[in-house]
């Protein structure tokens, strides 16, 4: 029997998971969550086969739980609508075992936990397709100094911090707002956090 914890903070797509889960010969849901610090706890307390959650949840999200189960023999699912690949690249780095769109059939979710079970990975193909068509167009120094914007230093700090002239960081700032065909800072920031750029 495999033996699954639910996190999901929309109490009614938690109901239903667990009842559509729970009608499978072969699995049981010991546990339900609705954030993710109740997740962790219960992940430590129960030590199911499976943990499926949610990104976005109250006290604690989604991903900061499951880095914080990196080590727990315990297998997580990320079951989220965000195809981002930023959050996507930070989920592999916490070592998941699958990530999946909520828009998927059910049966589904089944079968990707019977695989995970064996011991594969199980990602949406969504996001493989996202993960190579999204490289980081920007070179090491761009990066550096976007990194730097977005920890909301001047353009002189910056300057003073990677020793460059004011001018050579305006140059970086033009070029990399050129390549995202963004119009400001904050619009690259932001993209470059939602590919998870930045990391």
């Amino acid at each position: 029997m495999i033996r699954i914890v639910l996190a999901e903070d929309q109490q009614m797509l938690l109901g239903a998971l667990g009842s559509l889960l729970d009608l499978k010969e072969d699995m049981e849901v010991v546990g339900k969550a609705d954030n993710g610090e109740a997740a962790v706890d219960m992940v430590q307390l129960l030590n199911p086969d499976i943990c499926i959650m949610d990104i976005e949840m109250p006290t604690k999200s989604g991903l900061d739980a499951a880095e914080e189960l990196k080590n727990h023999p315990c297998r997580i699912i990320i079951l989220t609508t965000f195809a981002r690949s930023g959050y996507f690249e930070r989920a592999r780095k916490a070592g998941v075992s699958g990530y999946l769109l909520k828009d998927s059939p059910s049966e589904d979710l089944a079968n990707s936990i019977r695989t995970i079970m064996d011991g594969r990975r199980v990602y949406a193909p969504e996001l493989i397709d996202m993960v190579y068509d999204s490289r980081n167009p920007l070179t090491e120094r761009e990066k550096e100094v976007m990194k730097l914007i977005s920890d909301g230093k001047t353009t002189k700090q910056i300057a003073s911090a990677l020793f460059l002239t004011n001018g050579t960081v305006r140059n970086y700032i033009s070029s990399v707002l050129d390549k995202l065909e963004v119009s400001n800072r904050i619009e690259a920031i932001t993209l470059c956090r939602e590919k998870g750029w930045l990391d």
